[in-house]
């Protein structure tokens, strides 16, 4: 399908750069490039070349993964290797209405919204307005945000705006002190997921669950290590993305 006037798309060139922008079919100020002509992308379709100033460039619609690696950051996001973890172990599809305490950067909220849309919701529980304001830049990015909401307060004692929630999500560090309040706007059957950094803090949030009668309790750390491929010599990279945070899925059952 072409490109449509104001979609957010990125140019890539041999060397494996991106260079982002908003489509506009007029002059685009682009970084490192220059100023060029948008009309140049009517009629290009996903993975289309264009040449500009001499070089050749791919031109591709974001993925879920592309808007996450780009966010403009702020507060520390949740990568997508535990994001994947969430979207699959609270089993969130389109349609599902999902409470996130904790925006960050947008990260696990560009996420979210790619899943639920077109016909889901995601409201968002920050505490600070920074990071708010940071993350509705970076949903704006996406074209998701109407299916978006956020209020300021502390999950721990706000009035939260939302209620039947499919699904929970929350990384703050004292999750155990926010159950209270967070859980009867999970309706039952309904799953949460905690993300905190530190093995105290998951045994802390992990006996929350269990004391408040969740189901299912489990936990888990997720690494992953990419791999050199070459002719005749293959092996893991020395590198690896390692701990970045405890997993913790539950599921609310009728008491």
């Amino acid at each position: 399908m072409a490109f449509n006037e104001g979609e957010f798309l990125y140019l890539q060139g041999e060397d494996g750069k991106r260079s982002w922008f908003r489509l506009q079919f007029g002059m685009i100020k682009m970084g490192g490039l220059g100023v060029i002509d948008g009309k140049r992308f009517e009629g290009l379709d996903d993975g289309d070349v264009v040449e500009i100033v001499g070089r050749r460039f791919n031109v591709f619609r974001p993925g879920v993964v592309e808007l996450m690696e780009s966010l403009d950051r702020g507060a520390q996001i949740i990568t997508p290797k535990d994001a994947c973890a969430i979207l699959m172990e609270c089993d969130i599809k389109a349609g599902d209405r999902v409470i996130e305490v904790g925006a960050g950067s947008g990260g696990l909220t560009t996420a979210l919204l790619h899943t639920v849309a077109p016909t889901g919701h995601v409201h968002t529980v920050e505490f600070k307005e920074q990071n708010a304001e940071k993350a509705l830049k970076n949903v704006k990015r996406t074209g998701l945000d109407q299916y978006w909401s956020y209020q300021i307060g502390d999950a721990r004692s706000v009035d939260i705006d939302f209620d039947d929630a499919d699904v929970i999500t929350t990384d703050m560090p004292d999750v155990e002190n926010a159950l209270d309040n967070l859980v009867p706007h999970l309706r039952n059957g309904g799953r949460i997921c905690t993300y905190v950094p530190n093995a105290n803090q998951l045994e802390l949030a992990v006996n929350a669950l269990r004391g408040r009668g969740f189901t299912d309790v489990r936990s888990m750390e997720i690494m992953r290590r990419g791999m050199e491929v070459h002719n005749g010599g293959t092996r893991p990279s020395f590198e690896m993305l390692g701990h970045t945070g405890y997993l913790t899925f539950a599921r609310k059952r009728s008491v």
